[in-house]
């Protein structure tokens, strides 16, 4: 394949920081186009729609008394995980970032075919239009962390241990199409938490445990060896959990 320009097509998140220092070891020229959050008051009409005004107060409750206090006092830990992991969490050289109000906008398309990348790496991005898919003119591959289709959303290893699952407790590299987290499959990892962590810490396990598996996707896209894979589980789609949830599930099944 002669293209193999990069681009990193992203959210604001210290994920996606790592992400672009980890991948910029092996790779040149990667071009970064990075979008703003959504606005708070769209994103929670939209969220209320879908799920109703209960569970939606609910998971505000869960961030607001439970994941940001818990974030204060798991730095160590996740220190700890950087450090053990050799990932770097510095902001992105601004020189290769683009800035965009939202990935789905038209600036974005332009600036895709201008780019004009061999491959698109998402991270942490909302979802993405087809219009944006079909701009790119190549494959889009992300960093999901969960197994899909199971653990499709967010706090893919969360819920699985919940569910007692461990099996299914994991992070997935899949290419992108119209779905959310639907796309094939290219690698998966297992991943096993330990005493120490929690719901701050099992995202940065899952990144962890995900890298070498992108480098390696990313190669063999390149090298055109990918072969995606089959999975027989059933596909659910997850959510943030509500204050209620939690504390359920940390009394009850001793899931922090």
């Amino acid at each position: 394949m002669e293209n193999k320009k990069i681009l990193l097509l992203a959210g604001k998140h210290t994920a996606t920081h790592i992400v672009y220092h980890y991948l910029q070891k092996y790779f040149t020229g990667i071009e970064v186009i990075l979008e703003e959050k959504e606005n708070t008051k769209k994103f929670l009409r939209r969220r209320i729609r879908k799920l109703g005004l209960s569970k939606v107060i609910g998971q505000i409750a869960f961030q607001l008394c439970i994941a940001k206090p818990m974030a204060l006092l798991s730095q160590k830990r996740v220190d700890e995980i950087l450090l053990k992991n050799e990932m770097d969490a510095s902001p992105i050289p601004a020189p290769v970032i683009h800035a965009v109000q939202s990935v789905n906008q038209a600036k974005t398309v332009a600036l895709i075919k201008k780019i004009n990348p061999g491959l698109v790496i998402v991270n942490g991005t909302r979802i993405i239009s087809q219009k944006v898919i079909e701009a790119a003119g190549c494959k889009m591959i992300n960093t999901h962390a969960g197994i899909t289709p199971k653990y499709r959303g967010v706090h893919g290893m969360y819920w699985a241990l919940v569910n007692r699952d461990i099996e299914n407790s994991g992070v997935t590299i899949h290419y992108i199409d119209e779905g959310i987290d639907t796309g094939n499959i290219i690698d998966q990892a297992r991943v096993k938490p330990t005493s120490q962590d929690n719901f701050i810490t099992y995202p940065l396990l899952q990144l962890a445990a995900g890298l070498p598996l992108l480098k390696k996707a990313i190669e063999d896209y390149f090298n055109n060896e990918i072969q995606v894979k089959e999975s027989k589980t059933e596909s659910a789609l997850w959510y943030h959990p509500t204050l209620w949830n939690y504390c359920y599930n940390r009394i009850f099944k001793k899931v922090k």
